[in-house]
């Protein structure tokens, strides 16, 4: 869910199948009692994975859950993480990586970096995620590299004229 959403742990937790919006395929993120880290809720669409993975808890849970009941019952999985992580040989991770895998996979299939930092509840207009997530792997550097295209003729289009 981390993943899919970029929430943060107790936004994550917090959520109720009420938050969930399947017509207008979106989710509000209120951050429960407690609220969201800036104080304010935010709705962000969902992705094809988050929507596959609602879709999936929704109709694995018998009898159908009600409005207010959460949507993830665990509310922290830091020892899961660590020996899973710990099997497959891998650094540990932390429930934030998965936000932060969240951002870099949206980064890197195009999505701007102000709307993600909208949908990760930033109100920097994208600062912190710049600094965050600028830097990204070099694979994507040189990928997005392919997509300058200096033509000639696109120059006095773009309202460019040397």
């Amino acid at each position: 869910m981390l993943a899919y959403s970029g929430c943060r742990l107790a936004e994550a937790a917090s959520l109720r199948w009420s938050d969930i919006n399947l017509e207008r395929n979106c989710i509000t993120i209120t951050g429960g009692e407690k609220g969201t880290e800036n104080s304010e809720p935010r709705t962000i669409p969902m992705t094809s994975g988050l929507r596959e993975l609602l879709l999936r808890i929704k109709s694995a849970r018998q009898p159908e859950p009600q409005p207010d009941e959460p949507i993830c019952p665990i509310k922290d999985a830091k020892k899961c993480l660590r020996s899973a992580c710990r099997k497959l040989g891998l650094p540990p991770f932390t429930h934030h990586d998965f936000r932060h895998l969240f951002a870099t996979v949206c980064i890197e299939s195009g999505v701007d970096i102000p709307t993600i930092s909208r949908w990760l509840g930033h109100k920097d207009g994208g600062a912190l995620a710049m600094r965050v997530y600028g830097p990204l792997r070099q694979e994507h550097s040189f990928e997005m590299s392919k997509r300058v295209n200096f033509d000639a003729k696109a120059a006095p289009e773009a309202g460019y004229h040397p």
